[in-house]
């Protein structure tokens, strides 16, 4: 397996353009994280059926959010799941600015930047739609109920500008540890 974080760059964020792994394909209930110190996937957690992932999550490689881990990504892909371990560039549409347990663990939303479908693929988070959202806010406000309820709040959404602000930052992060 490789180590992400040696192979590939953040991307080139400045532009709108990010390098994303895939940890969690959308529909999954396992948890699937990548570990830095063996440089491989590992399955964290089974979840209940009801808190499946409702988009496609990964992690953006040499960043370093302020909980820790890699800045997390949530990849819009229509309803198509991409596997684990899947690499691909992404264009940065805007975050999701969310708080796990009293630690900020931001979300990036991205969707692919090569997609010749020309079916309305989004260039922004007003393109997803407010209901694309809802049924994000609510997962990520929900998915630890029945373990540690009240322990993630989402905080607002942001456009891409503040997201690239956010990730620079988390590169800023990784380089320096």
């Amino acid at each position: 397996m490789p180590d992400f974080n040696q192979v590939l760059t953040p991307g080139d964020y400045q532009n709108g353009v990010v390098n994303t792994v895939v940890e969690i394909p959308q529909g999954s209930i396992l948890k699937v994280e990548w570990d830095r110190e063996h440089k491989a996937f590992k399955l964290d957690r089974v979840e209940p059926t009801i808190f499946a992932k409702p988009v496609n999550y990964g992690f953006i490689p040499q960043t370093l959010d302020e909980d820790g881990d890699e800045l997390d990504t949530l990849i819009y892909c229509h309803d198509e799941a991409l596997p684990t371990g899947v690499w691909l560039e992404a264009k940065i549409l805007g975050v999701m600015k969310f708080e796990d347990d009293g630690e900020v663990d931001d979300k990036i939303v991205v969707a692919p930047a090569d997609e010749r479908n020309n079916s309305g693929w989004p260039n922004s988070l007003a393109e997803l739609g407010e209901g694309w959202k809802q049924r994000i806010e609510h997962h990520f406000t929900h998915y630890k109920d029945l373990k540690k309820p009240g322990s993630t709040k989402v905080l607002g959404w942001g456009d891409a500008e503040e997201a690239k602000q956010i990730i620079g930052q988390c590169i800023e992060r990784y380089a320096a540890k």
